[in-house]
């Protein structure tokens, strides 16, 4: 005996699909597999029937399912009304709503337990009177938004695992967020220990088998405390109690695949559904969750000192402009100083290989990459030119390949030509090196912390990785190699980001003790996001910030979707871009409007033209839904596609 199911498919088409599969078998948020076609696709149960739908002319014509994956649901109707709700706000099919939502695997696997060595004693720790009054505000809310504002080193993780232990006491599930995975992994140890089997982790470097198995220990309760980055948001707690996202400012929230959702934002809908706490935590808060504080939509938690005996470091800024290498004479003097004193250090800088351009004196000729309009990076340890958004990758050359000139050189440097530098002036200390390079293999990036947590290494030098809540206690000096590399961005959040990075990464320097020193080196010292970043004057940034976004009508004061078309075509994408704008522009009401099309400032990435439309929105619902219906009409022409991005958190 059979009956009628619908599936949702990850492809861009709206609604459903009927098949027909066994009687009681194919519940709601099971996966099978059917033919669509001339090919069998994995699709999401999202309905059952008795009858087929009427619009159907010849309901024999409806195919039967090939196969059943999974023997017990993976979602339930109130998790597939989440998924509709992230479908429309994301303009995404819901099929591929689910698919970002759930695990991939097919079959379980076992997850490697942390080995006992490794698990860190993480017994609770006593609080301060600031601390003690963040633990009760969200402990006793009955629900709501809450943040927890305080200086790096200010405790704030103690207060989530405390709060954390008073949701998991009455029954109720806890989501730890954090921005990065190497975090997950630090972070999962100390849950763990505290929390013990209780404890799940969710990340994309287990298999998707891995996943699977820990997904379905969280939804049938066997989990109550589920740590993960960015998908982590959406694991199945039966009973949610509190969504922690730590480091909210982070941009690696936000997906960059579709859907672009942002955890932020489904972490707020899923706590107001389920009457849950959201505590979001940052010494940086984004400007965005600055303004909700303001008007007091979010309650503000302060904790205003650091513990451990630890204060806030010194902050010197260096002017680079008379500097003629990669460490200034105040660096490398304070390196030398640290180490005498037993000490560590951590080097920063935001740009990985050894030199960012290759160019010619002779005929200004600049090797760049052939499918992206970027310049190629020189990676010493490969040998080769690489470029950083497609993979491509060629040989460096010694003469010009457009003059022939020899009268070449390199400009520019990253974290490859900063390890040579400091290994050469240094060579009696122990230095690491992790970036996106160095740590490709699974575990190299744990061990290199491990090893630096534990003494055995002098010197970390590092991208992002580096500024993301990492806890050294030995770290008394930190370096920013060049603290303005982000403020050439053609972005509206540039100075945002640079705020924010110095301030976390200078963040890591005496934690433990009061003699800690951070040296910014720069070549625009004067720099409203770097002076003030510098002086510690938090409010005066976000005072400063906000008049220019007002000003500007950039969010927080409106909300943006961006459109961007790619195709191979360098002339269908821009006649698509143009006709899209022409569409919008009568269906967007006052108050709001289109902006392009333009080139991205990254205009060509693996041999795709990209140009964008941006909807600057005052009104989002109306304006939101303005954009849906013509996206729905909008049937850009062969080899063009449409990336949508709500709510963007770059706009190159």
């Amino acid at each position: 005996m059979s009956e009628y199911i619908d599936l949702a498919f990850n492809l861009p088409l709206g609604g459903s699909f009927t098949y027909l599969a066994p009687a009681r078998q194919c519940a709601v948020g099971c996966r099978v597999v059917a033919p669509f076609g001339r090919r069998s696709l994995a699709g999401f149960v999202v309905g059952q029937r008795r009858h087929p739908p009427r619009v159907l002319v010849d309901p024999d014509a409806i195919k039967p399912i090939t196969r059943i994956i999974d023997a017990e649901p993976l979602f339930d109707e109130r998790y597939l009304d989440l998924a509709r709700w992230v479908a429309k706000l994301y303009l995404c099919s819901l099929g591929e709503a689910l698919a970002a939502m759930l695990p991939g695997g097919r079959r379980d696997s076992e997850l490697p337990a942390l080995p006992a060595e490794e698990l860190v004693d993480s017994a609770a720790l006593d609080l301060s009177d600031e601390q003690i009054e963040a633990v009760q505000a969200i402990d006793s809310a009955a629900g709501g938004l809450f943040y927890l504002y305080g200086l790096t080193g200010s405790g704030k993780t103690e207060v989530f695992l405390q709060a954390a232990e008073r949701i998991v006491q009455r029954g109720d599930g806890v989501i730890y967020l954090v921005p990065e995975i190497a975090l997950t992994h630090q972070l999962a140890e100390s849950v763990q220990a505290r929390f013990g089997p209780v404890t799940a982790v969710l990340h994309s470097r287990l298999t998707p088998s891995q996943r699977l198995k820990e997904w379905k220990r969280i939804r049938r309760g066997e989990a109550l405390v589920v740590v993960g980055a960015r998908s982590a948001v959406f694991a199945p707690l039966p009973r949610l109690g509190m969504i922690v996202l730590d480091e909210e400012h982070e941009g690696s929230y936000k997906s960059s695949s579709t859907p672009r959702y942002h955890a932020r934002q489904i972490a707020m809908k899923r706590c107001a559904d389920q009457q849950a706490r959201l505590v979001m935590g940052s010494a940086t808060p984004s400007v965005e969750a600055w303004r909700l504080m303001q008007q007091q939509r979010i309650r503000r938690l302060t904790l205003s000192r650091r513990l451990a005996g630890g204060s806030m470091p010194v902050i010197e800024v260096v002017d680079l402009k008379a500097v003629n290498s990669t460490l200034s004479r105040e660096l490398t003097a304070a390196i030398e100083r640290t180490h005498r004193n037993g000490h560590q250090t951590i080097l920063f800088l935001n740009r990985r290989g050894f030199a960012y351009l290759f160019f010619c004196r002779s005929c200004g000729y600049t090797m760049r990459c052939a499918r992206c309009s970027v310049s190629l990076t020189f990676h010493q340890g490969r040998n080769a030119m690489v470029c950083h958004y497609c993979g491509y990758r060629t040989r460096p050359v010694a003469v010009c390949p457009d003059c022939g000139s020899l009268d070449v050189g390199y400009a520019g440097f990253g974290t490859e030509k900063v390890e040579e530098d400091v290994r050469r002036r240094f060579p009696a200390l122990k230095i690491a090196r992790i970036d996106a390079d160095s740590v490709r293999k699974r575990g190299l990036l744990e061990q290199a912390l491990s090893e630096f947590r534990s003494g055995a290494i002098d010197i970390l030098l590092g991208t992002q990785m580096v500024a993301k809540g990492l806890n050294f206690p030995g770290v008394r000096l930190v370096g920013i190699i060049h603290a303005d590399t982000g403020l050439a961005l053609p972005d509206f959040r540039a100075a945002e980001r640079t705020f924010s990075l110095i301030v976390q990464v200078a963040g890591r320097a005496g934690r433990f003790s009061p003699d800690g020193h951070v040296i910014v080196q720069t070549l625009r010292p004067g720099h409203d996001a770097i002076r003030r970043a510098a002086a510690g004057d938090m409010e005066g940034f976000y005072e400063a910030e906000m008049k220019v976004r007002e000003q500007l009508a950039f969010p927080p004061f409106s909300r943006i979707i961006r459109l961007v078309l790619r195709g191979r075509s360098r002339g269908r994408v821009e006649e698509a871009a143009q006709s899209l704008a022409v569409s919008l522009r009568p269906r967007i009401a006052s108050g709001a409007e289109v902006l392009g099309p333009a080139e991205c400032p990254l205009g060509v990435i693996s041999g795709n033209h990209r140009y964008q439309v941006i909807c600057r929105l005052n009104a989002f619902d109306a304006g939101h839904a303005a954009v849906r219906d013509v996206l729905k009409r909008f049937t850009p022409p062969p080899g063009v596609y449409v990336e949508i991005d709500v709510d963007p958190v770059h706009l190159l």
